[in-house]
């Protein structure tokens, strides 16, 4: 398809009511008429017209002034998922993982600056953070993230580094882009990631690429666990070879 063909079919009000639902994802607690204008670019109109279609339609709720995202757009994630054979060949695999260690193993897939949770099986133990499918998380402080990113071609990470908003989440967060680089490049030599406390204190995980059959990283699989129940070197020497054995039958489905 040539240029001007590609243009005479693009839908620019989708594309900006999908920029619109992508905004709000990203504030759960939700937005005013005039927050949204002002983060997506938008007249006060515009704005208004697009938050109130999402509304009228059931993608959206509104409480006063405020308007959120509603569960229906979950639905639509869900039954998607649902239908993913990958992840449907999977989760007996993860399963399996998360039995033998007794902790959780979650998949991801990279998502703009954010790994989104496409399958997770939870861990007896409990741990503050709540993960489910659909959950979205900064990939630059995630085990999941950092193998992802160690996925991406220089030019797209240089963007990634030049664009991503990095803030510190506890006192072990790296912030230093510098320092983020080296880490990621660690993890892509290293073949693995371990996130040591830098999303949230006492919160430790390890994660593998999964890769298709031209060798690119398609998504990741971790294991995430207390840290008073496994040191970073335990890590490495109990649960890598696990996860790893668990990787590589999940990529056979690329062969058969």
């Amino acid at each position: 398809m040539d240029e001007e063909a590609a243009s005479r079919d693009h839908v620019g009000s989708l594309e900006r009511g999908l920029a619109v639902m992508e905004i709000l994802a990203r504030h759960p607690s939700g937005m005013t008429l005039t927050e949204m204008a002002e983060e997506a670019g938008l007249t006060r109109a515009g704005a208004r017209r697009f938050l109130l279609t999402l509304t009228a339609t059931g993608y959206a709720t509104q409480a006063g002034r405020v308007f959120s995202l509603s569960p229906r757009l979950l639905t639509i994630a869900r039954t998607w998922l649902g239908g993913a054979s990958l992840w449907a060949f999977a989760a007996p695999i993860m399963r399996a993982v998360a039995a033998q260690l007794n902790e959780a193993c979650s998949a991801a897939i990279l998502s703009g600056a954010d790994v989104v949770y496409v399958a997770r099986i939870p861990g007896r133990r409990i741990l503050s953070v709540s993960l489910d499918v659909g959950t979205r998380l900064p990939a630059y402080c995630t085990s999941m993230g950092r193998i992802l990113l160690a996925g991406l071609t220089l030019q797209e990470l240089d963007a990634f580094l030049g664009q991503a908003t990095i803030e510190r989440r506890t006192p072990k967060t790296i912030t230093d882009r510098r320092l983020l680089a080296n880490a990621i490049g660690k993890a892509k030599a290293d073949g693995f990631a371990i996130v040591d406390e830098e999303l949230e204190l006492g919160l430790r995980s390890i994660a593998v690429p999964i890769r298709d059959r031209a060798e690119r990283t398609v998504a990741a699989i971790n294991v995430s666990t207390q840290s008073a129940r496994f040191s970073v070197a335990e890590m490495e020497r109990e649960i890598l070879p696990v996860l790893l054995e668990a990787r590589q039958r999940i990529e056979d489905f690329f062969v058969v």
